[in-house]
């Protein structure tokens, strides 16, 4: 029932009108999240659309966090994040996959190694500002590339999107898309050539 802003209503029907506010109720603080929106394509380096829109988005004067976990290079990571447009955080890892072949890679232990700590470090990064709610987006470009080579373990994915506060959406992108993540997506889109 809706009462009217004329009183009429609530002088004529006291008990209607006074709230008891003896018997006080505990309120728990109810925290909105937005919407988990999944980029899936069937190779990689698809999705210039979703950084194109980061771009806007931030220049709008929402707060965006792009992360991406596959692309990286010298003097990036956690500590060297780019500040674009005075809103767009973009983090790559210090070392990354892209940086090398493959060869390269399985041929020397300690660069697997410090590539695979350096994308590490940016996904611990990333569960502390998924949990912040400081950011209105956050972008986390390539991701399911690092849980199918090992480096972000998938139910550690899952928990920490469950337990996230942003007012905004979280982006994923990736080829490989686990069947628990696409169950929990509000939104999936394919993108095709």
């Amino acid at each position: 029932m809706v009462i009217s802003s004329s009183n009429i209503y609530s002088e004529s029907n006291l008990d209607v009108a006074h709230i008891n506010t003896a018997n006080k109720i505990n309120v728990k603080r109810f925290t909105q999240n937005g919407q988990i929106q999944i980029y899936q394509s069937l190779y990689r380096g698809s999705y210039p659309s979703i950084i194109r829109d980061s771009l806007r988005n931030a220049a709008l004067g929402r707060r965006v966090l792009l992360i991406q976990f596959m692309k990286g290079g010298v003097k990036q990571g956690v500590d060297n994040a780019v500040k674009l447009c005075g809103n767009l955080t973009w983090v790559r890892p210090s070392h990354s996959f892209d940086q090398y072949n493959s060869e390269e890679i399985e041929n020397n232990k300690n660069l697997k190694q410090s590539i695979y700590k350096s994308t590490v470090e940016l996904w611990n990064f990333c569960k502390k500002e998924l949990k912040s709610g400081e950011n209105d987006q956050i972008i986390l470009d390539e991701i399911f590339l690092a849980i199918e080579m090992k480096i972000i373990d998938k139910n550690d994915l899952i928990s920490t999107l469950e337990n996230r506060f942003i007012s905004g959406d979280v982006i994923l992108t990736g080829t490989d898309i686990p069947k628990d993540l696409l169950l929990m997506a509000n939104q999936i889109t394919e993108l095709r050539s």
